[in-house]
């Protein structure tokens, strides 16, 4: 399974800005968005909620078939410290990874310097100039339709 992580500081929380063993290269995938959509419309979410899926076999069934799953995790903020509210993960398997790899990527860059950078000033007790840093990142509207099933 391939995970796409939104969240640039999550992503920084998962590779230790770059420097853990095997994740020293970072880089931003940019993908279509009727690509993520698809995605988000065909996920399951990663953990059973009851209200949602009922009964825990019903939903491990529905895990096994579903060519995405969405994890919801803590954000977090520039000193890696988890925020109140949740960011998405999205995990590709399958016939999702497939059409991830072959369809929805429209740009690869490597963000690596960036987070270096970023990394430096945060321990250099410089968080204003570290946030400015930052790639923005903006909510993506959705229909209620598409988040229905994937709410935690």
């Amino acid at each position: 399974m391939t995970w796409i992580k939104p969240s640039f500081l999550w992503m920084m929380y998962r590779c230790g800005w770059g420097t853990k063993e095997g994740q020293e290269t970072v880089l931003a995938i940019e993908i279509d968005r009727e690509g993520f959509l698809w995605a988000l419309r065909n996920a399951c979410l990663s953990h059973h909620v009851p209200a949602l899926h009922g009964d825990r076999a019903s939903w491990k069934r529905q895990l096994r078939q579903a060519p995405a799953r969405v994890q919801w995790d803590p954000e977090r903020d520039l000193h890696l410290n988890p925020l109140p509210h949740r960011s998405l993960q999205l995990g590709l398997a399958g016939e999702a990874a497939a059409r991830y790899a072959d369809e929805w990527i429209v740009g690869i860059e490597d963000v690596t310097p960036l987070a270096r950078e970023i990394h430096g000033l945060v321990r250099t007790g410089q968080p204003g100039s570290a946030a400015g840093l930052l790639p923005q990142e903006r909510p993506l509207g959705l229909d209620d339709e598409v988040l229905a099933g994937l709410r935690a």
